[in-house]
C-alpha cells in the first residue's frame, strides 16, 4: 500500500526529534562544589539560535552585583537597577561590550544591549571591590552551576559535542576548559569534572 508523499511528510514532521540531556557536576580536588560556573555545549551537528528568554537583570544591592555571574543570549537587553542607598557608576572595558553607566542612585535603572558573544567583566568605578561577570552566549545550550556545583542542560541533539566550562577564577587559559562529550539519544548523560580555582580577590562586606 502506497502512502501519499504529503502524508509521509506529515508523519515525519509529527515524530519528535531525538534529544538528550547532560548533567554536569563540578568540584575542586578537595571535593568542594563549584558554583557560578557557566557550562556550554556545542553539538557537532550544529547549534540552534539562542533562546530569547529574559528579562535579564544584574542588580546593585548590598554593595555587590547580583547575580555575580549572569548568562544572556546575544542581543539581550540587561537591566542594571541600583537598590543601594549610594550612587554607583557601572562600567566594563571588556572587548565584547565596553560600556559606561555614569553615576545613578537608588531605585534608578539603566539598560545595556549585549550584541556580541564573550565574557564581559563588570565593575563599579566608585566601589572597586564590586565585580560581576556577564557571559554572552550564542547557543541555547548553556547553564550555570548551582550551590551544589550542578548544572543540567536539556533538549540537546544526540551525538558528539564539545563541552566548555568557564568560571572567572578557573585556573586555565581564558578561564575555561573544553572537552569532548557524547549526548545520549534519550535520557541524561553525566559528566563529573574536577577543576582548580584561583583565590578570588577580597570582596566588600558579605560579598
Amino acid at each position: 500500500m502506497r502512502f501519499p508523499a504529503v502524508l509521509i511528510a506529515g508523519l515525519l514532521a509529527a515524530t519528535p526529534a531525538a534529544a538528550g540531556d547532560l548533567a554536569v557536576s563540578l568540584k575542586t580536588a578537595a571535593g568542594k562544589p563549584v558554583a557560578d560556573a557557566v557550562v556550554m555545549v556545542s553539538p557537532q551537528s550544529g547549534s540552534a539560535a539562542p533562546r530569547a528568554g529574559g528579562p535579564y537583570r544584574m542588580a546593585q544591592q548590598g554593595m555587590r552585583f547580583s547575580p555575580f555571574v549572569l548568562i544572556v543570549p546575544v542581543g539581550a537587553d540587561v537591566a542594571f537597577p541600583n537598590f543601594d542607598p549610594v550612587l554607583h557608576h557601572v562600567y566594563s572595558f571588556s572587548p565584547p561590550k565596553p560600556f559606561e553607566l555614569k553615576l545613578y542612585g537608588r531605585d534608578q535603572t539603566r539598560h545595556v544591549r549585549f550584541d556580541k558573544a564573550g565574557v564581559v567583566a563588570v565593575g563599579c568605578n566608585i566601589h572597586d571591590a564590586m565585580s560581576g561577570f556577564i557571559r554572552v552566549v550564542d547557543t541555547p545550550y548553556a547553564a550555570k552551576t548551582d550551590a551544589a556545583g550542578a548544572a543540567l542542560l536539556t533538549g540537546l541533539p544526540p551525538g558528539g559535542a564539545r563541552l566548555t566550562v568557564w568560571h572567572p577564577y578557573l585556573k586555565a587559559a581564558r578561564n575555561e576548559t573544553v572537552q569532548a562529550v557524547t549526548i545520549p539519544a534519550a535520557g541524561a548523560g553525566r559528566q563529573a569534572l574536577v577543576v582548580e580555582l584561583r583565590t578570588p580577590p577580597k570582596r566588600h562586606g558579605s560579598y
